[in-house]
C-alpha cells in the first residue's frame, strides 16, 4: 500500500475512476487513525502511547492501493475537494428498473 499527500491522492483517485469508467469497480474506505504502526498486543498493556490528534485513514483500491491521512484541522478543506472528485466521476452510474408493487395493479 502506497501511503500519499493528500493531493496525490486526489490525483491518484482520479486516475483510478478515469480507468474503472467502463468496466470494474473502486473502493473507498475510510477509518480513524491514531498514528499506531502496530497492533496492540491482546494480553499486554500499551505504554506510554498518547495520540497526538484525531485523524482519519482514507484508502482507495481497485487492485492497486493508495491511502492517505488527514488531520482533523484539514478534514473539511479534505471533504469538500473529495466529494466534488466523487460527483463528477458518479456520472456513469446505471438507473435501477424500479419495480411495480403487486398491489398497485
Amino acid at each position: 500500500m502506497v501511503l500519499l499527500e493528500r493531493e496525490q491522492f486526489l490525483t491518484e483517485l482520479t486516475r483510478l475512476f478515469q480507468k474503472r469508467r467502463l468496466s470494474g469497480s473502486v473502493c473507498i474506505t475510510l477509518k480513524k487513525y491514531d498514528g499506531r504502526t502496530k497492533p496492540i498486543p491482546r494480553k499486554g498493556s500499551v505504554e506510554g502511547f498518547e495520540p497526538s490528534e484525531n485523524k482519519c485513514l482514507l484508502r482507495a483500491t481497485d487492485g492497486k492501493k493508495i491511502s492517505t491521512v488527514v488531520s482533523s484541522k484539514e478534514v473539511n478543506t479534505f471533504q469538500m475537494a473529495c466529494s466534488n472528485l466523487l460527483r463528477a466521476n458518479m456520472d456513469g452510474l446505471k438507473k435501477s428498473q424500479s419495480k411495480k408493487s403487486k398491489a398497485a395493479q
